[in-house]
């Protein structure tokens, strides 16, 4: 009951890259940087299981970002034919690569840092990719002409390295999907369908993180927008709760989504997210716990997976450190309340 996860990345030490910035470049190259890697998510390993994380990750630390870690090893896409565009409904305008071919994977992508990763653990791991809608909302189409023509191309690349990682041992794969709360049309008319297209045959515990973005000015001020609640979900929820995904995620800590609106999800497991990833200030075990106590309104304990609401890449690493140990503390407070 109440097993413990993160949301997805964790901050990068300094001596890997510039720490509380997004997109932050390597510190060094080669054979040293691949080191510094293995080395920086060993110390969040050992940082997880010492807080008493059940479900732990590498922190992402082997990746520059959460999508184009993973479309770096993809062919079909040019690195250097940039096209402005809007990202999250213009709230972020940028120059992306563009795909100008059909997408094939090069080889294994993760599976290399996946057999390192699990050779050092014995808790359950948890993996996360970009999602299908997310990485055509990511990178120009210049090739598919549909984005929903790109995101089942994406969606049966993601397949085949989910499957790979899976058969390494891989106990969670999660697919990162914030593009979800934005495109909800989408999601309904292509979007889970991306989704099953990506889980396809695998046996392993699958999840969609689905959120209002990282702690970064950008998102806190689109969140400013959207008035005194934030419903997005309800409109996504009930097709999620009908797929074929097993774990959806929704941010509960500081947030201003109803935690009414789990009760939409009555068919699935609930990541709760009770770490609040846009603040500094590291919660108590007691108001993690207080968190978990009032989503438990809308859902059975037994269902429900404390977690950050999102990643923390931009956080100051002893902040994360913080908020991980809270995390792990405060689940087990209101295990003791539900008797678990």
């Amino acid at each position: 009951m109440l097993q413990t996860t993160i949301a997805g990345s964790l901050p990068k030490p300094s001596w890997l890259a510039e720490p509380e910035k997004l997109w932050a470049e390597w510190r060094t190259t080669g054979d040293e940087l691949e080191n510094a890697k293995r080395d920086a998510a060993l110390v969040w390993l050992k940082e997880e299981e010492d807080a008493g994380i059940d479900i732990v990750g590498n922190g992402e630390q082997f990746r520059v970002h959460f999508v184009h870690g993973f479309l770096e090893q993809v062919a079909g896409i040019d690195w250097a034919k940039k096209t402005k565009m809007g990202i999250r409904d213009n709230r972020y305008v940028v120059d992306v690569p563009t795909v100008t071919g059909p997408v094939a994977r090069r080889g294994s992508i993760h599976g290399e840092e996946v057999r390192f990763t699990r050779a050092h653990t014995e808790r359950k791991l948890k993996f996360t990719l970009p999602g299908p809608m997310t990485i055509c909302d990511t990178i120009a189409d210049a090739h598919y002409g549909k984005r929903a023509d790109m995101a089942m191309a994406f969606a049966e690349l993601l397949n085949q390295e989910a499957r790979e990682l899976e058969a390494l041992g891989v106990d969670v794969i999660q697919f990162d999907e914030p593009a979800f709360n934005v495109f909800m049309d989408d999601v309904k008319d292509w979007g889970i369908a991306a989704l099953h297209k990506a889980r396809e045959g695998l046996t392993c515990t699958t999840a969609v993180h689905i959120c209002y973005g990282y702690g970064i000015e950008a998102n806190i001020e689109w969140k400013k927008t959207l008035g005194s609640e934030w419903r997005q979900y309800e409109e996504i929820f009930p097709a999620l709760n009908k797929s074929r995904i097993d774990q959806v995620s929704l941010e509960c800590a500081n947030s201003k989504v109803p935690l009414s609106l789990i009760g939409l999800l009555k068919d699935k497991q609930v990541m709760v997210g009770a770490i609040d990833v846009a603040s500094q200030e590291i919660e108590t075990p007691e108001q993690v716990a207080a968190t978990i106590r009032a989503a438990a309104e809308f859902v059975d304990p037994a269902r429900m997976l404390p977690c950050t609401n999102c990643g923390m890449a931009p956080l100051p690493k002893p902040v994360a450190e913080g908020k991980i140990r809270s995390l792990a503390a405060g689940a087990a407070l209101a295990r003791k309340d539900f008797g678990g």
